[in-house]
């Protein structure tokens, strides 16, 4: 069977490297166009295409995928797989073959653009992964297979992500077999469960030391690696990558104060504290949180201007 695929984040780059293991006949990749990145502006293409031209498959660019039909009915496929492409597709493209989404959550709970962060946000034990037919509302199509996963303790959005995105490569190889013996069968999704959820943006990272530690700690794990997570100390901004929830009985300290026992950067919240383990400094050098204390010594100082 060959099969178009669509997609254009580092999610769709797994899925897309886990289906070519599996031995599909993926003819073509259609994925956004090359971006202007880093200091030069020069122009640098998606993870998605990279990953394609390494197996050998073409690859079709498209900012809108209405605006390139004709193009695309020119393509000899049988099927259409989409992971994370980024675009809503038209109604004249899904009328030409049936067309399967990954998407990373246990639907219908987290339709959307962030289902992976949301569910580590809210401190789940599990998420799932769901095949199912592209509909005309946003991941509200019918469903063909879904498998539930652990999210493990302390696991970072990265790892996750790529567990869920082969997981998914998996389901898409199953899913295939059996649209080859005509037993592929789809259940309508429960819409009344439905749950919705947002792209996070720049300003989500802004860590709250008013919340609980195992919120914050949820904070981190889930938005650090894509998005970034971060507080201001002193009129800086500090960017943080890891922390953990504080274990010492840390009497007196604050919310948002800063306690500098020189070996743990330690910041009050809400009933505890957390400990940063690794941050960025001022200077833009990453750096754990003992050795930022030694540079910068914030003992009793409050992060995020407050007091």
């Amino acid at each position: 069977m060959k099969i178009l695929f669509l997609g254009s984040s580092r999610f769709s780059k797994f899925v897309l490297q886990r289906m070519h293991e599996k031995g599909l006949n993926i003819v073509k990749v259609i994925t956004s166009p090359d971006k202007e990145s880093g200091r030069g502006h020069k122009m640098q293409p998606n993870e998605v295409k990279l990953c394609a031209q390494s197996l050998g498959i073409d690859v079709f660019c498209s900012s809108k995928l209405k605006n390139d039909m004709q193009e695309i009915k020119n393509i000899d496929f049988d099927i259409s797989v989409v992971a994370s492409f980024g675009q809503i597709l038209p109604n004249e493209f899904l009328d030409l073959k049936l067309c399967l989404n990954v998407h990373p959550s246990k639907l219908p709970m987290y339709r959307g653009a962030s289902p992976i962060q949301n569910a580590i946000l809210n401190g789940d034990k599990q998420t799932a992964v769901t095949i199912m037919k592209v509909g005309e509302k946003v991941d509200s199509g019918d469903i063909a297979l879904q498998k539930e996963v652990e999210i493990y303790p302390n696991e970072m959005y990265n790892d996750l992500e790529e567990r869920l995105a082969i997981l998914g490569g998996d389901m898409i190889f199953e899913a295939i077999n059996l649209q080859e013996e005509n037993k592929l069968l789809f259940k309508k999704q429960d819409d009344s469960k439905a749950t919705y959820v947002k792209k996070f943006v720049k300003e989500d990272g802004l860590i709250d030391f008013s919340k609980l530690p195992q919120q914050i700690e949820n904070q981190v794990r889930a938005l650090s690696e894509n998005l970034g997570t971060y507080f201001f100390l002193k009129n800086n901004k500090i960017k943080v990558f890891s922390v953990k929830i504080c274990d010492k009985n840390i009497e007196n300290l604050k919310i948002s104060q800063v306690l500098d026992d020189k070996k743990h950067f330690i910041i009050g919240c809400n009933q505890g504290a957390v400990e940063i383990l690794a941050c960025l400094s001022p200077s833009g050098k990453k750096m754990s949180g003992a050795d930022f204390l030694n540079g910068f010594h914030p003992q009793g100082e409050f992060v995020n201007g407050l007091c």
